[in-house]
């Protein structure tokens, strides 16, 4: 019989402030965790509780504290979960159910000390030069939770990783695309300052939520690309075991789809958030669980067209915004 990991005595309290922080903070993920087996649901919430604390440590207001203090609990977070790895155990409410799960499944503190160094890229950066500068930061903050999920899902490809990485990276650019106002909003800019040039569009434009014809050309060819990284990561779901793919693919139809809401908004980023109501990631769920069930997904998937993305960015196939059509 499987250990129930996230019942013991010193860990349940914890696995359920995971459980409510996920919840609370990702309604959509949360919706497709329950599509998963219990232990790799209950190891999944422990990643995520990890990796909200991490990002609220300097996304949440927090303006009374300084940049050095930022730093410091981001430093001191990583030091903990570097030395809780190392001898088993930690007292950390967050560092705790995660050390239960990587005893359970075997997770490398790797990723998630890369998360934190992502997370610090957020006091320092507030744009970025090239996509190659901004790959590192989806990486670090994004593909890293698919790193860190593969060893939770299972499987018995070392590839899948790189799979994983690419479907993280295009949930961050998902990201960044529905929040471009609101990061405006905080002085941020995230599309790569070389986008901005090629469609000759000037931060200010960006930064007072100025709509124009180039600027509708950005957004979808930034679209295009992060489509092209969920394309390269659904090749990956075959890898993972079939108790898991289900629920990644329905992940990743959803997140996806916010895509969608924001081509149907015209490709204005300051029409409004887009997002998915309930009803509509239902639909999404019944949809490709209606196409697993008449096509379900293989057990290897078919040679592909597109190249598996490498670690070191310059070597990982990306659209060229040259090439884009400016209308």
């Amino acid at each position: 019989m499987e250990t129930k990991f996230w019942l013991q005595p010193e860990v349940k309290n914890y696995f359920q402030l995971a459980r409510n922080t996920t919840r609370h903070w990702a309604k959509s993920f949360y919706l497709t965790t329950q599509l998963l087996p219990e232990p790799k649901r209950w190891a999944t919430y422990a990643l995520y509780g990890f990796c909200r604390y991490a990002d609220n440590l300097v996304d949440s207001p927090r303006e009374q504290r300084s940049d050095g203090e930022l730093r410091g609990e981001i430093h001191a977070l990583g030091e903990e979960l570097d030395v809780a790895f190392r001898t088993g155990e930690s007292q950390h409410p967050i560092v705790l159910p995660v050390i239960a799960a990587a005893k359970e499944y075997g997770i490398s503190p790797t990723p998630l000390l890369d998360l934190l160094r992502g997370v610090e890229m957020d006091i320092d950066k507030d744009r970025y030069d090239s996509f190659r500068d901004l790959y590192l930061f989806c990486y670090r903050v994004a593909g890293t939770v698919g790193m860190m999920m593969t060893p939770v899902l299972g499987t018995d490809r070392a590839e899948a990783e790189c799979h994983a990485e690419a479907l993280g990276v295009a949930m961050q650019l998902t990201n960044i695309l529905r929040d471009v106002q609101e990061d405006a909003e905080r002085g941020r800019i995230y599309i790569p300052r070389e986008d901005l040039d090629t469609f000759d569009i000037r931060e200010e434009e960006i930064l007072n939520g100025e709509m124009s014809p180039r600027l509708r050309e950005l957004m979808k060819f930034e679209i295009d690309r992060a489509r092209h990284f969920y394309a390269i990561g659904e090749q990956g779901i075959p890898y993972l075991n079939p108790d898991a793919r289900f629920a990644i693919r329905a992940a990743a139809k959803i997140y996806g789809s916010i895509l969608d809401r924001i081509a149907e908004q015209d490709y204005n980023p300051f029409a409004g958030r887009a997002y998915l109501g309930k009803g509509e990631k239902l639909r999404v769920l019944m949809k490709e669980y209606v196409a697993e069930k008449v096509a379900p997904t293989q057990a290897m998937p078919q040679k592909s067209a597109k190249p598996i993305p490498q670690r070191v960015p310059s070597r990982i196939p990306l659209p060229d915004p040259a090439e884009a059509t400016l209308t």
